[in-house]
């Protein structure tokens, strides 16, 4: 029984500077060009856990989108739902410092009329036999709503990330419906029309727990940086899940690892708690290699049970 993940496929294009980045400057360095895109992404991490996500998705009819395809099958991803059209990749552009955080970024997104019919023609195929569902929420509207009709009428439990919150700011029906909603500090403050940036993260945690009573969601985890996560259940408890001190080289897919590392302590019955822990392992060991170099992890290493 899969976990499927729904989102985009990205090439992203990243500038890294030799020495201390110069915001108005200019500034020697290297450009790497890889595969990116939070749903590929976090498809690519769920098969590092020696897992067999099933990806829904879309590239290019060209060599970069044959060398995704070939790379995601390599990771044992199952691409079986993933259409190979024109136009069928976005492309990201971001600049990152010396410490290895983005400082500005472009995004082109792909034209999503092929994921939809795709939908729309395998859809029962795809969940019916589905543990689990992962969305990028601020995906095209009309794809999101079509993947909750199906894993809505087969019982799927959803759990949603972000990657534009400007975007995700107008799902929020769609939010409302998932099981768990997993973003960031900053982008928490955009939901909520909100400043959380002071918060310690037991004050963000209690503030999470108000918030999302008042909200009418179900679950809700928000990354702080190097500062850990904290989580929310509107009918349960909140807490503090703390960071893994690591040595770090590039943090973009952090949250996204995270984000795959908690829909695989859900799926497998975990509580929210133990669930951000696996998700915190992920996130840790993403950010302190570099990006041609995929950790991998047996399920028993996250105390999860073999299937």
């Amino acid at each position: 029984m899969p976990i499927v993940v729904v989102g985009n496929v990205f090439v992203d294009f990243k500038g890294f500077p030799e020495g201390t980045y110069i915001p108005a400057g200019r500034n020697a360095g290297r450009v790497e060009i890889v595969h990116g895109g939070v749903g590929r992404n976090v498809a690519e991490d769920i098969a590092n856990v020696e897992l067999r996500p099933r990806f829904v998705s879309m590239v290019d009819n060209t060599a970069q989108g044959a060398e995704v395809l070939r790379k995601l099958q390599n990771h044992k991803v199952d691409t079986k739902f993933i259409s190979v059209v024109p136009d069928g990749m976005g492309i990201w552009l971001a600049v990152m410092d010396h410490r290895g955080d983005v400082v500005g970024s472009i995004s082109k997104r792909p034209r999503m009329e092929p994921m939809l019919k795709l939908l729309q023609e395998h859809g029962d195929e795809i969940f019916a036999d589905a543990t689990s569902c992962v969305i990028e929420i601020d995906i095209d509207k009309e794809v999101a709503k079509e993947t909750f009709r199906y894993t809505e009428k087969y019982g799927v439990p959803t759990y949603a990330l972000v990657a534009n919150m400007s975007i995700a700011l107008q799902r929020r029906d769609l939010i409302m419906r998932t099981h768990c909603f997993i973003c960031n500090q900053q982008e928490a403050g955009l939901f909520f029309a909100d400043d959380f940036m002071e918060l310690e993260p037991e004050q963000m945690a209690q503030e999470l727990h108000s918030r999302i009573q008042a909200a009418g969601l179900n679950s809700m985890v928000v990354t702080m940086g190097s500062q850990g996560a904290v989580w929310a259940e509107a009918r349960g408890s909140c807490g503090v899940c703390p960071p893994v001190p690591v040595h770090v080289v590039d943090t973009s897919g952090a949250g996204d690892a995270f984000c795959a590392g908690v829909s695989i302590g859900l799926s497998y019955g975990k509580t929210l708690d133990e669930a951000c822990v696996i998700g915190t392992r992920l996130a840790s060991a993403t950010i302190t290699v570099p990006e041609s170099v995929c950790p991998r992890f047996q399920p028993q290493e996250l105390g999860l049970d073999a299937r």
